[in-house]
């Protein structure tokens, strides 16, 4: 996977390009109270980053749901999530500037998410990058959330690249995993996880934002 030549770059969403973590946790909290069920800890939301709400759900619960119960509640978190982020999507430093830079020196890009794409077309038009992904795969497109590499590999076919080829840009511990079982080169940001957590996951790389990168520094490095 190392000796392969870069030559493509895809990109995480949340805890990536925008800094939801705290509209997410909200979300979760105001879900889990409307539902009865108690927090494990204070912790609890780092069990659902990079996982689909539908597969976050029994996991966060703990218990088997029903294909109604995923669906209800599934649709309840995504609408509670949007009411607390009212439209305002925050960029992660330095994103924005690092996808229109790919896109001048005509780098293929793709995004793949474990978020609806509901959530991920207000997310692009938040951050005015609804043009620079020419290639976007959300959870609705796959059948298994990350972090099996379904995602990913579909990311790579949209942009007719090999994946190993790929640079992934990730946040979650199921989508670094999910990036390297794909045989592609997963590069962390420390926004949800700590840096010895993401490499130890299988991350090349770890980054605290985009500030300052550049794709030849990634391409070399």
């Amino acid at each position: 996977m190392s000796g392969s030549p870069l030559k493509a770059a895809i990109f995480d969403l949340d805890g990536v390009l925008v800094d939801s973590g705290a509209h997410h946790r909200a979300a979760w909290r105001a879900l889990l109270k409307e539902l009865g069920a108690e927090p494990r800890d204070g912790e609890f939301w780092r069990l659902t980053i990079g996982r689909p709400v539908e597969e976050a759900l029994p996991v966060l619960l703990d218990r088997r749901l029903s294909p109604e119960e995923i669906a209800r509640y599934g649709k309840r978190k995504t609408d509670l999530y949007h009411r607390l982020a009212g439209g305002r999507f925050q960029p992660v430093a330095g994103a924005i500037a690092f996808v229109r830079a790919l896109e001048a020196e005509n780098v293929p890009r793709a995004l793949a998410s474990s978020s609806s794409s509901r959530s991920v077309t207000a997310a692009l038009r938040g951050l005015g990058l609804t043009s620079q992904f020419p290639v976007v795969v959300t959870a609705e497109d796959v059948e298994r959330g990350k972090p099996d590499p379904e995602v990913y590999l579909a990311a790579a076919s949209g942009l007719r690249v090999a994946p190993p080829a790929c640079a992934v840009f990730e946040d979650s511990l199921v989508g670094v995993e999910a990036a390297r079982r794909a045989g592609m080169r997963p590069i962390g940001l420390s926004t949800a996880h700590s840096a010895a957590e993401l490499s130890e996951a299988g991350a090349v790389r770890v980054l605290a934002n985009f500030e300052g990168l550049t794709w030849e520094s990634i391409v070399v490095g």
